[in-house]
């Protein structure tokens, strides 16, 4: 079964759902300052293809080592980590290189647009390592600036849109080669409320067209819109949903 597979069979009704990610007894360990420190402790967790889950907790409780192994950045210290059916604790550089390529967009707090490069450029961007002809990626370019409500913007630079309109493009340029999963890292961190909202709306609706999304976000407002709300503290997780 490959991971479109698991993403296709995603049962219409919640009683079943379907894992994309299978974490088990997941650690990660760092040495710093002649001692180990564990970000990660014996981390159990399931997410459901087409689940919509946020991770809160406090600063140093392991949520961008959670995030950069759920993106195929980083190998666990031990345990599985599973993304359909790639062990991603054992694959090889080459198998993490094109999950990420192919199966995982990102989103992070700061944008990271390039400056100098219009928004279709930028968006151009996510699809560099897939090889695809010149005008598919000018079709699919279109498609995701069309999908975020900035096709009139595609010759803008970052410098002339406003903050939530340089978050639309990088979730253009982070669905663009149409992902499996979105990890989103602070998305809204840089935004004042009326554009955070107008972000979180545009996540679910991602969201409800079947896209896996997992939000890392120090924001209650934004973990209330998820249908999962988990909790990393300590290295350890659980899940807070209510």
């Amino acid at each position: 079964m490959t991971i479109a597979d698991v993403h296709a069979e995603t049962p219409a009704a919640p009683a079943s759902p379907v894992p994309i990610y299978r974490l088990a007894q997941v650690t990660r360990t760092y040495r710093q300052k002649g001692r180990i420190v564990k970000a990660l402790d014996g981390v159990d967790l399931d997410i459901a293809a087409g689940e919509f889950a946020t991770i809160q907790g406090p600063t140093g409780g392991g949520k961008s080592t959670l995030l950069q192994l759920l993106g195929a950045l980083d190998k666990p210290s031990s345990g599985s980590l599973r993304l359909g059916d790639l062990d991603m604790a054992t694959a090889t550089s080459a198998q993490l290189g094109a999950l990420r390529a192919r199966e995982i967009g990102f989103v992070f707090q700061g944008f990271n647009l390039i400056p100098t490069l219009t928004a279709h450029e930028n968006v151009d961007m996510g699809l560099e390592p897939l090889g695809l002809p010149r005008q598919e990626r000018a079709d699919r370019v279109t498609e995701a600036l069309t999908h975020v409500g900035l096709a009139d913007r595609a010759d803008h630079k970052p410098g002339e849109l406003s903050g939530g309109q340089q978050q639309r493009v990088a979730i253009a340029r982070a669905i663009v080669k149409r992902p499996t999963v979105l990890l989103a890292d602070e998305p809204t961190g840089n935004l004042d409320e009326s554009m955070r909202d107008e972000i979180l709306t545009l996540l679910r609706s991602l969201n409800e067209e079947g896209l896996t999304l997992i939000v890392v976000t120090h924001d209650s407002a934004v973990a209330r819109r998820a249908s999962r709300r988990l909790k990393l503290e300590r290295g350890s997780i659980r899940d807070i949903t209510r």
